[in-house]
């Protein structure tokens, strides 16, 4: 019986280090190609976008919202908390939009309140990404007792009843808009680190993050550098979002009377004029539209992220 000739042992070493060489180049190539062309992505993300009418009319609306809330202070200096005239004055031509149960401007509080709850909605908005992303992202990509224990935090929170929650915070440390911010954002992370997760358990599998593995990178890269910047579409989408939400919940905390009281809010407006609602509605419909139309053009918006950063959806715009 004839036998296959050894291998000699200078051959060995020689396959070994290309076997090691071109699993590294593997590993470098398919660790760039999600992030081959980033550019061309965006530009198709953004005709997808630009073709989703819904989404242009909610661009365009929160973009007046924005204009007036940012720049209508500077136009109309005056004090929201001055009383100019007589209470209960309906709209005309002196007042714009009348005045509300103290003889307020109702404009001036509308154009002043914005800010605040912008402001609001887009501090506790960011602060609940940063901890739902970064709760999902430990939990999906070491799984085990890592992710039982995070997700076990995370049901807890998610069990709570969440206004409930905000007013308690609100309630032991002074309203002010830090504090408002800070607690809507601790009790609204739970979607976003469940949605965190689920990105990071269905990417950390793929060819080049275990190629990043392969040539040597390190937890904090793969998880930072890799996994999460392509698993960002559907967390920009979430992110958006939030910022409704978070303007639903400042309006809802102003509207109990947890609100900063020095400082003018549309929630503060609706919460301080409720019990004239049938005598003076102009004081709560008007910062109430202005609440609507400001979480509808995120909503719009966030539809129209979805679609546009979804390939699977595009072909429909």
């Amino acid at each position: 019986m004839s036998q296959t000739p050894a291998a000699p042992p200078g051959a060995v070493s020689a396959v070994s280090v290309s076997s090691v060489s071109s699993a590294a180049a593997v590993a470098t190539g398919a660790a760039a190609a999600p992030g081959r062309a980033p550019a061309r992505q965006s530009r198709e993300a953004l005709r997808a976008f630009l073709r989703n009418p819904s989404a242009v009319v909610g661009l365009l609306l929160l973009a007046a919202v924005l204009a007036v809330t940012l720049f209508g202070p500077a136009l109309m200096p005056a004090d929201p908390f001055e009383i100019v005239s007589a209470p209960m004055e309906p709209p005309g031509a002196e007042f714009l939009l009348g005045t509300d149960y103290l003889g307020r401007d109702v404009l001036t509080g509308l154009v002043h309140g914005g800010r605040a709850t912008l402001l609001v909605g887009v501090v506790a908005a960011v602060l609940s990404v940063l901890i739902g992303v970064t709760v999902g992202a430990l939990a999906g990509y070491y799984g085990g007792w890592i992710d039982e224990a995070l997700m076990r935090v995370t049901e807890f929170f998610q069990v709570l009843p969440t206004l409930l929650f905000a007013m308690v915070l609100v309630t032991l440390f002074s309203p002010s808009l830090a504090t408002i911010a800070i607690a809507i954002g601790v009790v609204s992370w739970t979607g976003t680190a469940r949605l965190a997760r689920g990105e990071f358990l269905r990417l950390k599998r793929r060819e080049y993050v275990l190629a990043e593995r392969v040539i040597g990178a390190g937890d904090a890269r793969i998880i930072w550098r890799v996994i999460l910047p392509n698993a960002l579409a559907p967390l920009i989408v979430s992110a958006t979002l939030a910022v409704g939400t978070a303007v639903l919940f400042e309006a809802g905390l102003s509207f109990l009377g947890l609100g900063d009281p020095n400082v003018m809010s549309w929630g503060l407006m609706i919460g301080s004029n409720r019990p004239y609602i049938l005598t003076a509605w102009w004081a709560v419909t008007l910062p109430g539209a202005a609440i609507f139309l400001t979480v509808l053009a995120v909503s719009l918006i966030g539809d129209g992220l979805n679609d546009a950063l979804n390939p699977a959806s595009r072909g429909r715009l």
